[in-house]
């Protein structure tokens, strides 16, 4: 699965998506507070289930957060389940205030 996989940011979606040799694989939802991306939903498609693309669907995701100088509420139990097991992202966490 390593050819042509590619992973970009959709504004207009308010989401990332992954893409599989240009079809849509998956996306993780976000919404933008100051400082901070919410995500609030990851989804892939069942015929790319069980391949590592959600992994690295979130890991793209977290290091554009990062790059951005942003932090990241998990509210996607995906999202905090990759991070409790890659800790590199950790210090981006913030904590959750008001509306998801």
């Amino acid at each position: 699965m390593e050819h042509a996989v590619e992973v970009a940011e959709n504004k207009d979606a308010h989401r990332f998506e992954i893409t599989v040799e240009g079809r849509l694989a998956g996306f993780v939802k976000y919404r933008r507070r100051p400082g901070q991306l919410v995500f609030t939903h990851t989804e892939i498609a069942e015929e790319f289930g069980g391949k590592g693309l959600g992994g690295r669907l979130i890991g793209a995701a977290l290091d554009a957060a990062r790059d951005a100088g942003v932090k990241v509420v998990p509210v996607c139990p995906f999202v905090g389940k990759y991070v409790e097991r890659h800790p590199e992202y950790r210090d981006m966490m913030a904590e959750e205030s008001g509306d998801a």
